[in-house]
């Protein structure tokens, strides 16, 4: 096993405390995010065996075992792996993603890590990955540059070509976001080129097609009167109709009068 890299230091007490925008810690903000993932990743997916790439503090780890889940969690950081929860400490240890793990997981998830990592080893971790999985459920940050420690930012293509190098293509019928807006799933996949051309072709379609609705919808909301003319415009005319209203109530009362 290689030893870990010296910035395994960086994700100490101070950077849970203070560089995953709110305190990361048992509390029920993190409980509730890693539950919710824990639910879907069980309904939708439903593995029988997962590992926590980068598991932290082992928040999800906790939550699919309480899901009857088998899960493990391995995170590069002492401090985080120390700060499990008992009932599944014996779960979850120190090391690193790019070390060869020890068995094949149904599944492996690897939420917001590879970002941490230099780009050469970012690529063996995801090589790593794939030769333990047939199916990574995957975030990393795509536009989160003003962290300390995000030393690897990409678009998600960039992760698509990488994981695709290793056979695992991005399930494009596969909703990741209930992780991030940039959350993918890849999986390994046997089938024929056509099909592939007709998943991606069919995606891309459906895209194209929302794309034209949305700028429709702009460009109509653009030419729409404008609500606060329309509200000078009526108080305008309001303010005509009672002159008007009140030149006629004097007109009358001049009649009467005889003049």
């Amino acid at each position: 096993m290689n030893p870990l890299p010296s910035d395994a230091l960086c994700f100490d007490a101070r950077y849970y405390a203070t560089g995953c925008g709110i305190p990361y810690e048992r509390n029920a903000t993190w409980l509730s995010f890693f539950g919710s993932i824990a639910d879907r990743i069980v309904s939708d997916i439903q593995p029988r065996t997962v590992l926590d790439a980068g598991c932290a503090m082992g928040f999800l780890v906790e939550a699919l075992r309480a899901r009857g889940v088998q899960a493990w969690g391995i995170d590069i950081s002492e401090y985080a792996i120390g700060q499990a929860h008992p009932s599944v400490r014996d779960f979850c240890r120190v090391g690193s993603i790019t070390d060869p793990f020890e068995r094949h997981y149904d599944l492996i998830v690897c939420i917001e890590v590879l970002e941490h990592m230099p780009a050469a080893e970012g690529e063996r971790a995801i090589a790593n990955l794939c030769k333990h999985t047939d199916d990574v459920l995957f975030s990393s940050s795509s536009n989160d540059f003003t962290e300390a420690t995000h030393v690897n930012v990409q678009p998600p293509e960039y992760w698509a070509e990488r994981f695709a190098r290793h056979g695992l293509l991005h399930d494009l019928g596969f909703d990741a976001s209930f992780i991030t807006a940039w959350a993918m799933r890849f999986t390994r996949c046997n089938r024929p080129v056509h099909r592939l051309v007709h998943d991606y072709e069919q995606q891309m379609a459906r895209l194209r097609e929302e794309n034209r609705q949305l700028r429709a919808a702009l460009n109509e909301a653009r030419n729409a009167p404008d609500l606060a003319q329309l509200r000078e415009e009526r108080d305008a005319l309001r303010r005509l109709v009672q002159g008007y209203e009140r030149g006629k109530f004097m007109r009358f009362m001049r009649w009467l009068k005889g003049g």
